[in-house]
């Protein structure tokens, strides 16, 4: 009976499945999450902290690696595939047509959220408010606060954390350093990453009451495990 009921909820989810990423819905969006009434206001442009934030990009601007800034620029993509490091060689997309279209939504709903807290908060990048700090990955004038990448990386980290509990802990420290890169990249303040982080709790936390996205969930997880021998 087991086998049966993961096998119809799998075929729900490949139902519903777009046929393109940027075609995915979201689960949630800034109607019925307002990251305003969550999380206090960004640090003004003149404020100390403000400061001392431009000049932790600067200083791991003239510490940081080869290797870090191409990391960084690696985790400029958003999607689920940057955990292959910790997850191993069987997580691959080919092999995964559901969980990947449910991460594809996942996705989605960071953007849906995100973006418009950042449009009206309209926080400067570091690269706009020091012509000292030169980011190595790809330049973005949208609002800096909360930074997208670091809250999508929070998001698919809980909750790829829950479909593989075993892998927690790795999962978790590869969603933070994620996030982390983006300051190591020269488009994001501290301050930035941690409201990130928050906002990825909450959007997990209230997405996963929803009854759609606990179908989906159950049959994303179950080809998962089950591709991942677990």
């Amino acid at each position: 009976m087991r086998t049966i009921a993961l096998a119809f909820l799998t075929l729900l989810a490949l139902a519903a499945a777009p046929l393109r990423a940027e075609d995915a819905k979201p689960f949630a969006t800034a109607a019925s999450i307002d990251l305003r009434t969550v999380l206090k206001p960004p640090p003004t442009q003149d404020s100390a902290q403000t400061k001392a934030e431009i000049g932790e990009v600067l200083t791991i601007q003239v510490t940081r690696s080869p290797e870090m800034e191409a990391q960084a620029q690696a985790d400029a993509v958003e999607d689920i595939w940057r955990f292959a490091n910790v997850m191993g060689p069987a997580f691959k997309a080919d092999s995964l047509p559901v969980f990947s279209a449910f991460f594809d939504r996942v996705v989605a709903t960071e953007g849906a959220v995100v973006d418009p807290a950042k449009d009206s908060w309209k926080r400067p990048r570091p690269h706009q408010a020091s012509p000292l700090v030169k980011p190595v990955v790809k330049i973005s004038n949208s609002g800096a606060y909360p930074s997208g990448h670091t809250t999508v990386g929070t998001l698919m980290g809980i909750v790829l954390s829950n479909m593989v509990p075993e892998k927690r802990t790795e999962i978790m420290d590869r969603a933070w350093a994620y996030g982390w890169n983006r300051v190591i990249g020269g488009i994001h303040y501290r301050s930035d990453i941690e409201a990130g982080r928050i906002a990825g709790s909450v959007i997990a936390a209230r997405i996963m009451e929803q009854p759609e996205f606990q179908t989906e969930f159950a049959a994303a997880k179950a080809e998962l495990r089950k591709v991942l021998g677990l």
